[in-house]
C-alpha cells in the first residue's frame, strides 16, 4: 500500500494578507470616493495614492492598507467573513486619509510617499476641505452599516483622542529640550497612543464589532491595536533619526532637523548627556546630536520600548477567544509592522 502525503499549506506571509484585505476592501473604498464631488474625489484619489494630480490613474497604487487588514482580520478573529468588516475598513481608511491631509498642513510638510502633499499639490483650502468631505464620509459609511449607532460611537471616541494626541504633539514643540517644562517620555507614550494607536485600535475593535464579537473581544482588539500604535510610533521615531533614506523615503536626521520631540531624543535626554544634547539640538548639529542619542541609550530604549507594546498587544489577543486563523495573521501583522527596516 503506498502511503499519500498531503502538502500542508504554509500560511500566507503578511504582503499576502494586506494584498487580500486590500482587494476585499477596495471596491467598497472606491464606490465610497466616487460619492464625492469630483473634484474633492480627485484630490481623496491623490491622496490615496491611485491618480496624480489632474486625476490621470496611477499605475500601481501605493499604501499597505495597514488600516483596512486590521478591520477585515478583526471581523474574522470574530468568526464573520472578512467583508463584514469592509464598512469599518472603508470608515477608518478615509478617517486615516483626513488626518493625513490635515496634519500634513499643520506640520508644513511638503511631501508624502515622495509625491507632494495635497496641499502643495491643490493648495492649502481645498485640501482642508478634501479632509472634511473624507471625515463625513466616514461617519456617512459606519452610520448606514449594520448596528451604526453604536459602530459611531467607536469612532467618535477614537477621534476623539486622536485629536487629543495631535493636540499634544504640536504643543510639544512650543517646550523646552531641558528643564520642568521639558517633555517626558511617559507624555509622549500618552501621545502616541492617542494619535496613532487610537485609530489602529478603532480599526480592529470595529471590524469585530460588525463581525458580531461580544464587547470584551472588541475590548480587546481595541487594547492591542493601540499598543500596535505606540510600537509602531516608536519605529517611526527610530527610522526618522537613522533610517535609510532610499527605504523611508525621508532625509536623513530629518526627525531632528525638525526638532520633534520623539522618544529617542527624550530618553536621551533624560540621561546625563541630556546638557550636551539640548546644546546640539539647539545649535541644530544634527549629525552629532545622532551619535549622542545613540551614545545615551535613546536608539535602544525606544526599541525596548517598542517591543514592550508589542508584547502588550499580544497579551491582549491571548486573553479573549479568537478565531485561529485571523489571530495568528494578527500577531504576525503586529511583528511586521514593528520590526520594519530595522
Amino acid at each position: 500500500m503506498t502511503a499519500v502525503s498531503s502538502a500542508v499549506q504554509a500560511p500566507p506571509s503578511v504582503p499576502q494578507v494586506l494584498e487580500r484585505c486590500r482587494e476585499l476592501v477596495r471596491p467598497a473604498l472606491t464606490r465610497a470616493v466616487g460619492r464625492l464631488h469630483p473634484w474633492v474625489g480627485e484630490m481623496a484619489g491623490y491622496s490615496l495614492g491611485w491618480c496624480e494630480v489632474g486625476g490621470a490613474p496611477v499605475a500601481a497604487p501605493g499604501g499597505k492598507g495597514v488600516r483596512q487588514a486590521l478591520a477585515v482580520l478583526g471581523a474574522e478573529a470574530a468568526g464573520a467573513p472578512g467583508r463584514a468588516g469592509v464598512p469599518a475598513a472603508v470608515a477608518v481608511e478615509l478617517v486615516h486619509t483626513f488626518s493625513l491631509l490635515h496634519d500634513d498642513i499643520m506640520d508644513g510638510d511638503p511631501t508624502r510617499r515622495r509625491r507632494p502633499t495635497v496641499w502643495k499639490a491643490y493648495g492649502t483650502g481645498p485640501a482642508v476641505l478634501a479632509g472634511d468631505a473624507l471625515f463625513a464620509l466616514a461617519v456617512e459609511t459606519l452610520a448606514t452599516a449594520p448596528d451604526g449607532p453604536a459602530t459611531v460611537r467607536l469612532l467618535s471616541t477614537a477621534l476623539a483622542d486622536l485629536v487629543r494626541g495631535q493636540a499634544d504633539d504640536l504643543l510639544f514643540a512650543t517646550r523646552p529640550w531641558t528643564g520642568p517644562q521639558r517633555v517626558r517620555p511617559a507624555e509622549y507614550r500618552t501621545m502616541a497612543e492617542h494619535k496613532t494607536g487610537a485609530l489602529l485600535g478603532c480599526a480592529a475593535a470595529l471590524g469585530a464589532a460588525l463581525g458580531g464579537a461580544p464587547e470584551p473581544t472588541v475590548t480587546a482588539l481595541d487594547r492591542a491595536g493601540r499598543h500596535l500604535g505606540v510600537a509602531f510610533q516608536l519605529t517611526d521615531d527610530v527610522l526618522g533619526i537613522w533610517g535609510d533614506p532610499a527605504v523611508t523615503g525621508k532625509p536623513v536626521h530629518g526627525d531632528l532637523r525638525e526638532r520633534k520631540r520623539t522618544f529617542p531624543v527624550l530618553s536621551a535626554l533624560d540621561s546625563p548627556a541630556g546638557g550636551r544634547l539640548a546644546a546640539l539640538l539647539e545649535a541644530g548639529r544634527t549629525e552629532a546630536a545622532s551619535l549622542l542619542i545613540e551614545e545615551a541609550g535613546g536608539r535602544t530604549a525606544a526599541l525596548a520600548e517598542a517591543r514592550l507594546h508589542t508584547a502588550a498587544a499580544r497579551t491582549a489577543l491571548a486573553g479573549v477567544p479568537l478565531a485561529p486563523g485571523a489571530a495568528g495573521e494578527l500577531r504576525s501583522l503586529l511583528d511586521f509592522l514593528v520590526r520594519r527596516d530595522l
